[in-house]
């Protein structure tokens, strides 16, 4: 079934729909190659790194719905979204809903830790990046170690988190939230 395109807003714009699928193929890259395939992982977290620089610049000089402006809220409008989403009684959000902005915050500070983390113990224990050199001895590289996978392990979840979050609002919403992440355009909606 073809769709309308003008019952439709555009929402996200190309720039933001690569770099999310970009950060998801580039985390899973990551994940699954670890120490088995070095060289694929540095690279897979130096793409990271590049990502989430653009992200930040993006959010703020960015389109309408990918400036932090458009979703960053306080902790009690998150939470208060929460309760209303849990009581099926949320407001709908043309962009990102106050916990999905919550989200993009919380993600681009744990792949933060975690690359910058990845970069140092690249640069204890191969001697190689750019941070070669700055941390030495075991017990730097051993505590670097230990933050890039609780790092590591902690975005893992909130991605977790984060799906469940997209398949609880496509439900709650009646609209495919994937989708809409894929062509950058939600069903207009009058409130």
């Amino acid at each position: 079934m073809a769709t309308d395109v003008s019952k439709e807003v555009r929402v996200w714009d190309p720039a933001v729909r690569i770099f999310h699928w970009t950060l998801a193929a580039a985390f899973a890259t990551a994940w699954l190659t670890g120490d088995e395939l070095a060289l694929v992982h540095v690279n897979a977290g130096y793409l990271i790194g590049g990502l989430l620089v653009f992200r930040l610049i993006w959010g703020f000089v960015g389109t309408r719905h990918a400036r932090f402006s458009d979703f960053v809220r306080t902790p009690s409008q998150v939470l208060a979204y929460v309760r209303d989403a849990v009581r099926l009684r949320s407001d709908r959000y043309v962009g990102h809903n106050p916990a999905g902005g919550a989200m993009i915050l919380a993600l681009m500070i744990t792949l933060g830790i975690t690359v910058a983390s990845g970069m140092a113990l690249y640069g204890a224990t191969d001697f190689a990046g750019p941070l070669a050199g700055i941390f030495r001895g075991e017990l730097a590289a051993d505590l670097l170690e230990g933050l890039h996978e609780a790092g590591a392990n902690l975005t893992l979840f909130l991605v977790v988190l984060h799906l469940g979050g997209v398949l609880f609002s496509s439900l709650a919403e009646g609209e495919n939230l994937i989708r809409a992440m894929i062509t950058g355009r939600k069903e207009r909606r009058t409130a």
